[in-house]
């Protein structure tokens, strides 16, 4: 199972970089030639997660892109999305990886690179169950990763929903799974994977709405502004020449991309709080 292997993988890697890095993300301290940490999740394909033992998904290969062009190295750790963004900010991790939508809450706590993907937040339900609206859900068991916008999204824009809070993805669709919610929100491009990969289950999208106003964004702390300059630069170089683009194109085979995105277009800027 996808969920065991995470742990286990996640654990060996977290002990054997223990020593690594004290001073990488130290204010503006240069991170060429450096290996930064970077805490991203498991099990949230095609955006993040691990195929065979190794850190994949759009987000960390775009990462991975970004670091090669700016002079520096990345080790993916895995880690739950609800304690990443303080990891961040108490320099665990270097950077966060893990299709992290920039909120204004969020910027209180981290500064974020400019943007690399919008999308939408769904509900997944069983076909058939009828919650096609938010007022379709009051008095149902709604389940969430804890700490992710689907968490704000659940709590304070489906009145009277029961929301359901898990460390992780597979978690989650493991209740959905055995019956015990009534829908499980997650990112658009998240709920397609699974519906897709496990036909069986009877699924379905039972209410969308788009999230553009928050792109997803690589976090930094506050205080590591070459590292975060670099990010930028990385990730323009890569909307310019058509990396991001091409990636995109590679793991998300239905969503389109953002204009802003597209080869030569303009970005994502994220404006930081504090920053």
């Amino acid at each position: 199972m996808r969920s065991t292997l995470s742990k286990f993988v996640a654990v060996v890697t977290a002990g054997a970089a223990t020593l690594a890095l004290a001073a990488c993300g130290s204010g503006d301290a240069s991170t060429t030639g450096q290996k930064l940490r970077v805490g991203t999740l498991t099990d949230a394909p095609p955006s993040i997660y691990l195929e065979n033992g190794t850190f994949t998904g759009y987000d960390n290969e775009l990462l991975r892109d970004i670091a090669k062009r700016e002079g520096f190295e990345v080790e993916f750790v895995g880690t739950e999305f609800a304690g990443l963004l303080a990891a961040v900010a108490t320099n665990k991790f270097d950077i966060g990886s893990s299709t992290i939508s920039t909120t204004e809450a969020r910027k209180k706590t981290v500064a974020f690179s400019n943007g690399y993907s919008t999308g939408f937040t769904s509900i997944i339900t069983k076909k058939g169950a009828g919650l096609k609206d938010v007022g379709a859900y009051n008095g149902k068991r709604l389940g969430v990763v804890q700490a992710s916008v689907q968490d704000d999204f659940a709590s304070g824009k489906v009145p009277g929903a029961n929301v359901v809070r898990f460390p992780d993805y597979n978690a989650g669709f493991a209740q959905l799974k055995g019956g015990s919610l009534d829908g499980w929100v997650v990112p658009k491009d998240i709920g397609q994977k699974y519906i897709d990969q496990n036909p069986d289950l009877q699924l379905e999208f039972g209410y969308t709405v788009e999230t553009k106003d928050t792109p997803s964004a690589f976090a930094v702390r506050k205080d590591n502004k070459e590292l975060l300059k670099k990010l930028n630069d990385g990730l323009a170089k890569a909307v310019a020449d058509g990396t991001v683009a091409r990636l995109h194109a590679r793991f998300f085979k239905t969503e389109p991309l953002p204009k802003e995105l597209e080869q030569g277009g303009p970005g994502l800027p994220v404006q930081n709080s504090g920053v």
